[in-house]
């Protein structure tokens, strides 16, 4: 087996069940005794000391979400323990292992955080981790398929401010009816019902959908609304 590219790794997760699945999938290609923290602080500390000792980590892995408990905390989040690290170890490599779904937050991971890969904690993560941890250590960054499919699928349909309102409204549990009385209220532009039904029926031909219903969980998994 040829020796891991990625050799000292420090797991983030205050679940021990997580933390000892993403343990065993390291064993599996090689990387033995990460190193495991259950909060934020303790992991910023790590990686401080480790690179004044000289003996920098190669990766973290870390969740976004952190459960409060009697600890009182510096950093609480998973995001800002990233941030933190970039200003202690910029040139970490960082995985991100959560079960957060939407679009737009995970976008910002990759494009402010400048995260080397994400993997959504499900049935099939641990072959996920694999792939991811072996594209980051070929110094890759990892991008799964159902996210890059997400975001072709966001840009097929540019959503205007209209569409927002109409989709936002929507998701309140409010009936088409009653978003046209809304929109005719608040002065609005193509308030009629047909209007609506119209711009609704355009934008699901757009992606693909059958229903309003599927329409509105798209948007609120996309982080649109």
């Amino acid at each position: 087996m040829p020796e891991p590219m990625i050799k000292k790794v420090l797991i983030a997760e205050d679940y021990q069940s997580a933390s000892i699945s993403v343990q065993k999938t390291l064993e599996e290609l090689g990387i033995s005794d990460p190193d495991h923290v259950y909060y934020c602080d303790d992991a910023l500390v790590r990686i401080q000391m480790a690179k004044a000792l000289g003996e920098p980590y190669d990766l973290l892995i870390t969740d976004l979400s952190f459960d409060a408990d009697h600890r009182s905390q510096t950093i609480e989040t998973g995001a800002a323990l990233i941030d933190a690290v970039r200003i202690a170890q910029p040139e970490l490599r960082v995985l991100v292992f959560s079960v957060e779904s939407k679009i737009s937050i995970i976008e910002t991971l990759y494009t402010e955080a400048n995260i080397d890969g994400y993997v959504r904690k499900g049935r099939h993560d641990t072959n996920e981790l694999k792939a991811a941890i072996g594209k980051i250590g070929e110094n890759e960054r990892y991008f799964p398929l159902w996210y890059i499919h997400a975001c072709r699928q966001q840009n097929v349909h540019d959503f205007t401010s209209y569409d927002i309102t109409i989709i936002s409204l929507m998701a309140q549990g409010l009936k088409q009816k009653e978003i046209s009385s809304q929109l005719k209220h608040n002065k609005v532009k193509a308030a009629g019902l047909s209007s609506i039904e119209k711009r609704l029926k355009e934008i699901r031909q757009a992606l693909n959908f059958s229903s309003n219903h599927q329409l509105v969980a798209y948007c609120k998994d996309m982080g649109i609304v």
